[in-house]
């Protein structure tokens, strides 16, 4: 697959932002930080696929994790200063807090990334029955990155992507994302199954 175009402009924030990524992360989560660059190069390499910008892509891979190196309590303090609202306990959604607060912050860290990243990242814990094209490839990369550990279900999502419409990856990914959390019993977040029942009431329809 031939290499995306990026202008020069381009390319110096791409190694701002990994060189910004890597001076959080190096030191306190190398493995994080090797999952976020992996993320942005398999988020790029998508977007290329599925005609997204592959610019936007690479830079939301780049930073989506950015607060998982913040204790879960100062997460959870900052979500509620920042008036986020799950309709839940934030105690309970812990998992599910980096992205949407880190999707508050980071504007004002690189203001000259437009909005589309930051819901991207907003959304790659959460998923969305309406989600865009580029927030479907983020949420995708994150989930079948290279480093990422394999198992049947992450196989399946790999084997399609490329193959089949982007689209149903993502929904082959969130229903994946579910199916983990139910397995290892965890708490679901109410918010999921909503999500979920909405994407199988649209694909039903759409046949």
């Amino acid at each position: 697959m031939a290499e995306p175009a990026y202008t020069p402009a381009q390319r110096a924030e791409i190694e701002k932002l990994e060189h910004d990524v890597t001076e959080r992360m190096r030191d306190v989560k190398p493995r994080r930080l090797a999952h976020s660059l992996s993320v942005a190069k398999t988020a790029e390499a998508m977007a290329l696929e599925y005609g997204v910008d592959p610019y936007l892509a690479r830079t939301a891979g780049i930073l989506h994790d950015w607060d998982k190196v913040v204790p879960d309590d100062e997460l959870e303090a900052r979500a509620m200063s920042l008036g986020i609202d799950f309709g839940v306990d934030l105690s309970l959604v812990r998992p599910l807090l980096h992205g949407v607060v880190a999707a508050r912050e980071l504007p004002e860290l690189y203001p000259e990334l437009p909005g589309d990243v930051f819901l991207a990242i907003a959304r790659h814990t959460t998923g969305a029955a309406d989600m865009t094209p580029l927030q479907e490839v983020v949420f995708v990369a994150d989930g079948i990155e290279p480093l990422r550990k394999s198992s049947p279900g992450i196989e399946r999502v790999r084997e399609m992507v490329g193959k089949a419409p982007l689209d149903d990856v993502y929904y082959e990914s969130f229903c994946g994302g579910l199916s983990y959390v139910i397995d290892t019993r965890r708490y679901l977040y109410p918010g999921t199954l909503d999500i979920y029942n909405k994407l199988v009431l649209r694909r039903a329809q759409s046949r």
